[in-house]
């Protein structure tokens, strides 16, 4: 069974547009979230350690997004994130944003490694080993 990372969020006043509903663009900023958490987790270390000691930085590559049913002011939501495939140089992840069990934004998300001069660049080995 696939090893699925939960992190939960309220929708604010902020996240919604006139009508109080999630504006679209939103939902990006709440899978990054999520994104970064898990790797935080996983890795136990943060984005910026992750440069200084290890040279490697992670780049949304490719982004598709389905909006399926909106969110709300005051929702309590629920991204779901399950890593797909994993190389030294790639991360292709699915998240989920969901209302209980009720799917609302579906996202495949690759994400590349480069190192800090922008060029392709490679996670440790034992890194990929903590990806799961």
């Amino acid at each position: 069974m696939p090893n699925i990372h939960h992190f939960n969020l309220s929708v604010y006043y902020e996240d919604t547009d006139a009508s109080g509903i999630v504006y679209y663009a939103n939902y990006l900023k709440f899978i990054e979230r999520a994104r970064t958490e898990m790797i935080y987790k996983l890795l136990d270390l943060n984005h910026q350690k992750l440069k200084k000691d290890h040279d490697a930085i992670f780049l949304v590559r490719l982004c598709n997004v389905k909006y399926l049913k909106p969110a709300k002011f005051e929702d309590k939501l629920t991204v779901h994130t399950e890593i797909i495939k994993k190389s030294a140089v790639r991360l292709n992840l699915l998240q989920k944003v969901k209302i209980r069990e009720e799917l609302l934004v579906s996202a495949e998300v690759e994400l590349a490694v480069v190192n800090k001069n922008g060029e392709v660049g490679r996670l440790p080995a034992n890194f990929l080993d903590r990806l799961k």
